[in-house]
């Protein structure tokens, strides 16, 4: 089997929160998918399970953190910079909110934060492929 990640996120309204990450560029996975959780995939290796709470707490007993704590930050890689704006933007049209963290730019490097509906942060971010050879040719 090969290596995948699934990150697993309580949300408050699970409809409310797959509509979310179909504007941003999430499919959903309907065979593991159901009232009370939905896969949504960003990639062949990367899904985020939403769990409604009470499915949530059949995983675990601790308790949900308040939408205004972070706990982590998800990075997802983008094609480009314009791309990183385009789904910081989806996520401020769709319930979530941009620009959770000031905008990093370091010209080679480039990212903003986004929430989504239950305070998730996510970094959509892009890095210039040239850079990392040109790292790569001085080690």
């Amino acid at each position: 089997m090969k290596r995948m990640i699934f990150v697993n996120l309580p949300v408050n309204d699970l409809k409310a929160s797959m509509e979310f990450y179909k504007s941003l560029g999430f499919e959903n996975n309907p065979h593991f998918t159901d009232e009370t959780a939905a896969c949504m995939v960003w990639s062949e290796n990367i899904s985020a399970m939403l769990l409604t709470h009470e499915k949530w707490r059949h995983f675990t007993s601790r308790p949900i953190p308040p939408s205004s704590s972070s706990e982590v930050m998800l990075a997802l890689s983008m094609d480009s910079r314009e791309a990183v704006d385009v789904i910081n933007n989806a996520a401020a049209a769709n319930g979530g909110t941009a620009d959770t963290n000031p905008p990093q730019d370091h010209g080679f490097m480039y990212g903003r934060a986004l929430a989504d509906p239950d305070g998730h942060v996510w970094e959509a971010m892009w890095m210039d492929p040239t850079s990392l050879s040109e790292k790569a040719d001085k080690v």
